[in-house]
């Protein structure tokens, strides 16, 4: 007698074989119909031992895009999102856009409707909704947020697709692709000798390297020549490695560094070098400027740089190639690796300099004292001030929560119009211990808080995470879908509500267009949310989190406190804090 044969497993399981050898170790899910034998094969490789990505089951697919930011932001590792259809394609969209800004990687994954009508194959169609979610270019729904976008042909190719998605998303600039999978191919059988493996080693992602060498010495020869250099940087510290470069010759030539906008800490705010968050005032004297993987600098309707300014551009994107328009001009412009030019500039000056070099810089830094104070004094005024009952002043609750919180946990900020107030209150000093929103998209603090609660429990780190966001935000952040996950992973994330009221931002952007209109007269914006009670901490504890509600000064410490108290025994929490109406 001859031994049965193994049945011809179907593509999904090499699909899940090549996700997880090209390092794809998680898939965020919001799964339907069309997902049913990738679900059938993580389920049989559960069953033999076989490895395959761990599944994390998020309510809405706003908290898995997020997520999956959040995990690729701290380990630069992009992940799998996978989504129903073209109704989980859309919920993923405002997602998609707020990663492609903040150039993190991740694969997102799309059922398609069968296609095949009267039972012709495998996985046909079955269910009235597969009429309705066949579309014409499911495609276009994320096309504007994608490097790359694909639809599975057949089995046969499962593991190179998924090899040149994933070399795609961490090729310089990095940013998210988009693949779809048609329900009768996922279940196409396909002998394993079939499907090839991929290896990152010969199919790995391309890097953007350093600046050519003379170029290095030319910025090292401006540098040095310089009297008032700034440096202005956005999202450099993606990497902690550039982070540690730009400290470095930041101190060695005497720069300035303003983090505009930051989605991630780039100095250490205790560096001498440190000098805000603002370039603006700075500019008028500025003679050499370096602009370092930065989308916005400055509001150009604001002050400019002086006409005989030099600017010098290093950026992983120095063209903004997904921006229709810019702006702002530069002298020279190099695509690069900051961590690499940096430290490449820095041995340039190094092997520059002498005595008399060493000397200017130390006085120019010397120099900076007054203003350094006169920034920590108004920093410090600024939450002087505890505010009154349902009006608590926001800096001052930032100030508070700092107070609590060690160097190595992560911060992520969405105060939007309180921003400024957690970029200011909340000290940081190390590398990725501050992230942030780089799109325009609200609600994506507490998804990245959960994917980086993720990333350092798989690195076995006890740092905690902490998002601070408005009510807006809470509300976008389709909290249930949080909490959920927060209570089903333990991901233990303390969420700080500053709650205002509404929507302060649009009231502002409409006094800064029309400041005596009548809007403004009858004190009417239409961002407002009065007369309802608001109880976000509630939502939270339905799923078993820590909920608490300060509106009173002598309240917030000891609520902080048992916050943090909730996170280290392994539960979320949520502070709401009433803070002054917009």
């Amino acid at each position: 007698m001859t031994a049965p044969t193994e049945p011809t497993p179907p593509a999904a399981r090499h699909f899940i074989d090549g996700l997880k050898e090209a390092g794809i170790d998680w898939l965020f899910c919001n799964l339907g119909t069309d997902h049913v034998t990738l679900v059938d094969e993580l389920a049989r490789a559960e069953l033999e031992a076989r490895p395959a990505p761990k599944v994390v089951l998020c309510p809405h697919e706003n908290v898995a895009v997020h997520m999956a930011g959040g995990y690729a932001a701290l380990t630069g590792r992009g992940q799998g999102v996978l989504v129903h259809v073209d109704a989980g394609t859309a919920n993923a969209a405002m997602g998609l856009h707020n990663l492609m800004r903040g150039r993190l990687p991740v694969m997102l994954m799309a059922g398609r409707a069968p296609y095949a009508l009267h039972g012709e194959l495998p996985g046909a169609r079955d269910n009235y909704v597969h009429y309705v979610q066949d579309l014409f270019d499911m495609g276009s729904l994320v096309r504007p947020y994608v490097k790359w976008e694909y639809n599975l042909p057949s089995g046969v190719v499962a593991k190179e697709v998924i090899r040149r998605g994933h070399t795609l998303m961490h090729s310089d600039p990095p940013g998210p692709v988009y693949l779809t999978l048609p329900r009768e191919t996922l279940a196409e059988p396909v002998a394993a000798g079939h499907a090839r493996s991929y290896p990152a080693q010969r199919y790995g992602a391309a890097g953007s390297g350093t600046v050519p060498r003379e170029a290095a010495l030319d910025i090292a020869r401006a540098l040095m020549a310089a009297e008032h250099p700034l440096v202005v940087t956005s999202y450099l510290g993606r990497s902690a490695r550039a982070v540690q470069a730009l400290e470095a010759l930041a101190l060695l030539c005497g720069l300035r560094v303003v983090e505009s906008n930051p989605s991630w800490l780039c100095m250490d705010r205790g560096s001498p070098c440190f000098a805000g968050f603002d370039a603006q005032a700075l500019l008028p004297q500025t003679d050499l400027g370096l602009l370092l993987d930065v989308d916005v600098p400055w509001l150009p309707g604001g002050a400019q740089p002086r006409e005989d300014s030099r600017w010098l551009h290093i950026d992983v994107d120095p063209v903004k190639k997904d921006f229709p328009v810019w702006g702002f001009a530069t002298d020279e412009r190099w695509q690069a690796d900051c961590a690499l030019a940096l430290r490449d500039i820095h041995a340039a000056v190094q092997s520059l300099a002498d005595a008399d070099f060493h000397a200017r810089v130390a006085q120019r830094r010397a120099g900076w004292l007054a203003a350094r104070q006169a920034r920590v004094d108004r920093t410090a005024a600024a939450a002087a001030d505890p505010g009154q009952t349902d009006a608590l002043n926001p800096a001052w609750v930032c100030a508070v929560l700092g107070r609590h919180l060690r160097p190595h946990d992560v911060l992520v900020n969405e105060g939007i119009r309180n921003g400024p107030h957690v970029l200011a209150q909340i000290p940081r000093s190390q590398p990725l211990t501050l992230l942030g929103g780089a799109g325009g998209g609200l609600g994506y603090s507490a998804g990245m808080a959960l994917g980086a609660c993720l990333a350092l429990q798989d690195a076995g780190s006890p740092a905690r995470v902490v998002h601070v966001e408005g009510d807006g935000g809470f509300h976008f952040s389709t909290p249930t879908s949080v909490y959920a996950v927060a209570q089903q992973y333990r991901l233990p994330i303390l969420s700080v509500v500053l709650d205002n009221g509404g929507w302060q931002a649009v009231k502002e952007a409409v006094l800064r267009v029309h400041p005596d209109g009548p809007a403004a007269q009858a004190q009417q914006f239409h961002a407002r949310l009065d007369g309802q009670a608001r109880r976000f901490e509630q939502v939270a504890q339905a799923f078993g989190a820590h909920g608490e509600h300060v509106s009173r000064p002598e309240d917030l410490e000891a609520a902080i406190l048992r916050c943090l108290a909730a996170l280290d025994a392994g539960r979320a929490a949520v502070l709401v804090a009433s803070v002054r109406k917009i």
